[in-house]
């Protein structure tokens, strides 16, 4: 069993984006005092008393509005609802109980879930300890009276949530399972290419564009380790992207990338690498995700000698930002190399979570600097002092320098060379941050 899910569920503008931001520690929603901001599912995990769990934060819910944006978060908000094992209904305590919020309780109530109530923006508790008593109207079990804001009450729910849990399972946590999302265009054969995986029509497999209109987790065990499969609905383009549902078909394509720790980017042997192909693939990296180019339906290509060689020559030439991905030419219709893909997932996801001890690194980046020197510029020369990691998922180095307008783009890819050279860093990103030295370093050492 995966980790418990939290649904964070309300009507726009009660401040779900604020209580979700403060529960994981960072800014991840948008924040901001428009109704309906946050217009898609956000996932982030978190932990309590111990306890990892997924944290959901939706767009608002606004029952009766025929509003297309608004009607679209309500169907996110729905499918938040169905996945979720607790649900925080989360409602305004200066606006009292709304007719939407009666509303969005008994659609709550209908689900079956654990919900807890709370009651946002009591910045004051005398001031507002009266007004919780109206909330009690909605069925729900006692109101908690909090202030996201200013982290008024955050542990009382936080408590409620806990108690609420499903019993923990042995296989729980998923640290020990590698994440792999499945993303491509439509059609190039990410359902079949799973279902070959998993043995079984897990997931619906058609000729018809876009029939995977979410992402879906399926776990998989075998010798090679333990995996979560993520099937994604396709990228289309903007242009040819006219209903409203395949418009979060693309922001959950996104979210399954977010939350995945290997990318497998689907290419069609047939079409070869597109523009929409280019754009997928580069959300991955950019995101720092491991890649490995997957070049399906190899099994319908006419082969002659040196065919192979001069496709994976032709995918790097368009896509020449992932060299550093390995290649594999698959068949998902008669399982060809299918088997080999686990070994590369596994060997991708040690490299992306890669620690380089300082010192080692170090030796490494002076040795780059005795074969090549930093450059000058105007009589002054880049003078790099040291280097360390600052985090995992990709490899983020950070360098010191003396002056970061003479440490040019060209020497930086040099020295990330040089440390690929040196690593192998295989189907992960490796990013440079240069800070000057005494500079604030802005980072925090994972």
């Amino acid at each position: 069993m995966a980790k418990p899910i939290v649904a964070i569920i309300g009507k726009p503008n009660v401040g779900k984006s604020t209580f979700f931001n403060y529960l994981v520690g960072s800014r991840i929603s948008i924040v901001q005092d428009t109704p309906g901001v946050t217009r898609d599912r956000i996932y982030a995990d978190t932990n309590w008393r111990g306890r990892n769990f997924t944290l959901i934060d939706t767009g608002g819910i606004e029952p009766d509005s025929e509003d297309i944006i608004l009607s679209q978060m309500r169907e996110q908000a729905n499918l938040a609802i169905a996945m979720a094992d607790v649900i925080i209904f989360v409602t305004d305590i200066r606006q009292g109980v709304t007719a939407a919020d009666k509303e969005i309780a008994l659609m709550l109530k209908k689900s079956g879930k654990p919900i807890v109530l709370v009651c946002n923006k009591a910045d004051s508790y005398e001031k507002f300890k009266q007004d919780v008593y109206e909330f009690y109207n909605l069925g729900l079990g006692e109101p908690f009276p909090v202030s996201a804001t200013n982290a008024i009450g955050i542990g009382d729910v936080l408590d409620e949530i806990y108690g609420k849990f499903p019993p923990k399972t042995q296989d729980e946590d998923e640290e020990d399972k590698i994440k792999v999302a499945v993303i491509g265009k439509p059609n190039v054969g990410k359902s079949s290419l799973i279902n070959k995986i998993l043995g079984e029509n897990r997931t619906i497999v058609s000729d018809i564009a876009g029939t995977t209109r979410d992402a879906i987790d399926s776990e998989f065990e075998n010798e090679y380790g333990k995996y979560v499969l993520i099937d994604t609905a396709g990228i289309r383009k903007k242009s040819k992207v006219t209903e409203s549902i395949e418009k979060f078909s693309i922001m959950r394509t996104l979210l399954a990338i977010e939350r995945a720790d290997v990318c497998l980017m689907m290419i069609d042997a047939q079409e070869g690498v597109t523009d929409q192909d280019t754009k997928i693939a580069g959300e991955a990296h950019e995101a720092g995700k491991g890649v490995i180019i997957v070049v399906n339906k190899w099994d319908a290509v006419e082969k002659e000698t040196g065919t192979l060689e001069k496709y994976r020559k032709e995918v790097y030439e368009k896509l020449k930002y992932l060299s550093y991905a390995p290649i594999i030419f698959v068949s998902a219709k008669t399982g060809q190399r299918v088997n080999k893909l686990f070994e590369m997932i596994n060997q991708v996801n040690q490299q992306n979570c890669m620690r380089i001890s300082t010192s080692v690194l170090n030796q490494v980046i002076n040795e780059a600097i005795a074969i090549v020197q930093p450059p000058t510029d105007k009589g002054k020369r880049l003078k790099i002092y040291y280097g360390t990691q600052a985090s995992t998922r990709p490899p983020t180095f950070v360098i010191f320098v003396n002056n970061k307008d003479l440490f040019h783009f060209s020497y930086e890819r040099y020295l990330v060379n040089q440390i690929r050279k040196e690593f192998g860093l295989q189907g992960t990103p490796v990013r440079i941050i240069v800070r000057e030295k005494g500079e604030n370093a802005e980072f925090e050492v994972k």
